[in-house]
């Protein structure tokens, strides 16, 4: 066979070859005679009726011959060489048929080969005309329930949104529908007071904020401390929604915090006071005894109109994660919870977070920090500490962990052990909870800046030209040496005053003092590293040529902060774009967050806000300084997680060169200062009270 095989590939395609006549009379001893349908077919017809010439017998041709001129070769194909065959023509009479087939029967050796359809050429159907009607429109498919006539009552999939990554008929910018409450999440907070649940709040809440999800805080103790007031509410929303602006972490402009600003009227409950001559309820440590009954009924009343307010921020308000911070350190208030969602909309996801502290020095600085809160504000430190640790106490007297009964009952969690050290979690269902919980265990506490800025002036810089790989110029390199000497100095200067604030720090607490830094300052401090990170283009990694010379400093480069990728408009002038593309330049005006550049590669602000989330992550994990040396659109996007900014703000963000922004996570929020470059002076000069503005040019 493999002979064969060899033997046929030197001709591609298998031929027909008329036998020679002197052939003809060897094949015909050797072989028994071969009975031909096409000898059949003309006796046949001449016993009908006559038939129109063929294309063979035009020639002279006998019918034979022509059988044979258009009978492939099947050499090795067939079965025994012993067997005659019979050939079907492409007009056997059925009587010629019915003789082959008794043929069959009676010898039992006769094989039958197929006749080989015919060259198109010689159809009839190659020589018609083509139609000229009009082809018939196309009718889409109507949307139907391929499963059965009746309505659709299963959820729908609950699979990964993301603005700007993800797009479908429902959801056509990529968010989490309205239509897919599945998807939506209610997060519901666990602990004892002082373990950092407001912390761990504001931060998840600015971070899925920031991944364009519609996030907002429900605090229990805020609505508690409103239904103690002894003054009635006296204002109530027209749009129940008003109320449901959600709390941002607290940033701290150049060291000072921002006054608080009154808060905004909401839709009165159960628990206001209307009675004008009531007396202020007592919420010292007794309120909180779950030994009390009034007290302990009034309390779960304030949680069940919190999480009203919750469920309908995300049944009808447009919300995707809505978080509910309390301490529910009972197995009967989060049942309670449990059922009380489930009850409203049973498709909701639910996720418990519990945060344990079992460091001592911790706790005790969770435990300061709670003095210059709401509750104790303006009160004696000593008096209200005392006051404070009473309270812990009555809830510690009936707390239970998360844990056996979440588990034998299905509900999902996660356990945060001192903020980040430790992460245990069950039954994550869902993309929003696997995603907060790889973002949770990214927390740290230890104390370091972080320094954002763009590069030096490039030479695309100078023709306002967009996108590109140019070098820096001579003004350019100069403000990378005097970034470096900056940089240097500002992290001798940060080593020095926290270790006054360790000197300084006192225990009891006097009236004025400020949450010391969190214990990881009792560390080395000396030994914190100091990382710079560029981008691959060559104006960045320029910028920290005299960081890569220093080798105090570990510099990377990385991809992902590469300026976003304006397509087929790289190289080009805004104005260009506005003169050539004046549709693409429209758009671009009219939703900078969400248009994409055109062409191979083009990205938008929702694309960079995607690739930017891992490095998100690992600038909150890791403990070092950093300084970030990226593009405009890169530094917007940063800053936009940084200083929790809405995503109307992100686009456009003032992000001029020269600008460079100092941020140190701490307990409360963030601290912030920045710092405009004096090229006259090769320094950076601090901008007091500065805070971030819209671009006045429209096309940055």
């Amino acid at each position: 066979m493999s002979n064969q095989r060899r033997g046929s590939s030197s001709a591609s395609i298998p031929r027909s070859v008329p036998t020679p006549p002197e052939q003809q009379t060897a094949a015909t001893e050797s072989e028994p005679p071969t009975i031909t349908s096409d000898a059949l077919v003309a006796s046949s017809s001449r016993r009908e009726s006559p038939s129109l010439p063929t294309p063979a017998s035009s020639n002279g041709d006998s019918n034979v011959v022509a059988s044979r001129e258009s009978t492939p070769r099947h050499d090795g194909l067939v079965g025994s060489s012993a067997l005659p065959y019979v050939t079907l023509g492409p007009a056997a009479h059925p009587s010629s048929l019915a003789s082959a087939l008794k043929a069959i029967n009676d010898n039992g050796h006769v094989a039958f080969r197929e006749f080989p359809t015919p060259p198109s050429i010689d159809s009839p159907y190659t020589h018609s005309i083509s139609s000229t009607a009009p082809a018939s429109p196309r009718i889409p498919p109507l949307r139907q329930n391929s499963g059965s006539q009746t309505p659709r009552v299963r959820p729908h999939a609950t699979t990964l949104s993301i603005p700007g990554m993800t797009r479908s008929l429902v959801s056509p910018d990529g968010k989490i529908a309205d239509r897919d409450v599945a998807a939506k999440l209610v997060i519901i907070m666990v602990g004892l007071p002082a373990r950092g649940k407001s912390y761990i709040t504001k931060k998840l809440r600015r971070y899925l904020a920031w991944q364009q999800h519609n996030t907002a805080i429900f605090n229990v103790g805020n609505r508690r401390r409103v239904a103690g007031m002894a003054s009635p509410i006296k204002q109530r929303n027209e749009n129940p929604m008003d109320s449901l602006q959600p709390p941002t972490a607290t940033i701290r402009v150049n060291g000072v915090a921002p006054e608080q600003s009154p808060e905004s009227p909401r839709k009165p409950s159960a628990t206001d006071q209307n009675d004008s001559s009531s007396v202020p309820m007592d919420q010292s440590a007794k309120f909180f005894n779950p030994q009390n009954e009034q007290t302990s009924r009034l309390r779960d009343q304030i949680a069940i109109d919190t999480l009203d307010e919750l469920l309908e921020y995300l049944i009808n308000g447009g919300g995707s994660v809505g978080i509910l911070d309390a301490t529910n350190s009972t197995i009967q208030r989060r049942q309670m919870l449990f059922d009380h969602i489930k009850a409203r909309e049973p498709k909701l996801g639910i996720l418990f977070i519990e945060s344990v502290c079992k460091n001592p020095d911790l706790l005790e600085a969770n435990m300061r920090l709670k003095l210059s809160g709401p509750d104790y504000k303006d009160k004696d430190p000593v008096k209200s500490l005392e006051d404070f640790k009473e309270r812990v106490k009555a809830y510690e007297s009936a707390y239970v962990p998360l844990g056996d009964y979440e588990e034998d009952h299905g509900m999902q969690y996660i356990k945060m052990t001192d903020v980040g050290k430790k992460l245990t979690h069950f039954g994550l269902g869902g993309f929003l909870s696997s995603n907060i919980a790889h973002y949770l265990s990214s927390f740290n506490l230890s104390p370091r800046q972080i320094w954002i800025t763009r590069h030096g002036q490039s030479s695309d810089n100078q023709l306002g030209k967009i996108g590109g790989n140019s070098e820096l110029t001579d003004r350019g390199h100069l403000y990378s040496k005097v970034l470096y000497e900056f940089i240097t100095h500002k992290r001798k200067e940060w080593l020095v005053e926290q270790r006054d604030k360790i000197a300084q720090s006192s225990f009891p607490p006097v009236p004025g003092t400020r949450s010391p830094p969190y214990p990881e300052l009792n560390q080395e401090l000396d030994e914190k590293n100091f990382c710079i990170w560029t981008s691959m283009l060559t104006r960045s990694i320029q910028t920290a040529q005299h960081f890569e010379a220093d080798e105090d400093y570990d510099v990377k480069n990385w991809e992902m902060l590469n300026e976003l990728n304006a397509g087929k408009f790289e190289g080009l002038t805004y104005e260009e774009i506005a003169r050539t593309h004046r549709d693409e330049y429209t758009k671009r005006q009219i939703n900078k967050l969400h248009y994409v550049y055109p062409g191979v590669g083009g990205e938008g602000y929702l694309q960079v806000i995607s690739r930017l989330r891992d490095m998100v992550r690992e600038i909150e994990r890791i403990k070092d300084h950093l300084l970030i040396i990226g593009h405009r659109s890169v530094c917007r996007v940063l800053m936009a997680y940084f200083m929790d900014l809405t995503r109307d703000d992100i686009a456009d963000l003032d992000m001029p060169l020269g600008m460079l922004y100092a941020i140190e996570p701490k307990p409360y929020g963030i601290e912030f200062h920045a710092y405009k470059y004096n090229e006259a002076a090769g320094w950076f000069d601090e901008m007091p009270q500065y805070k971030p503005r819209r671009t006045v040019d429209r096309s940055a």
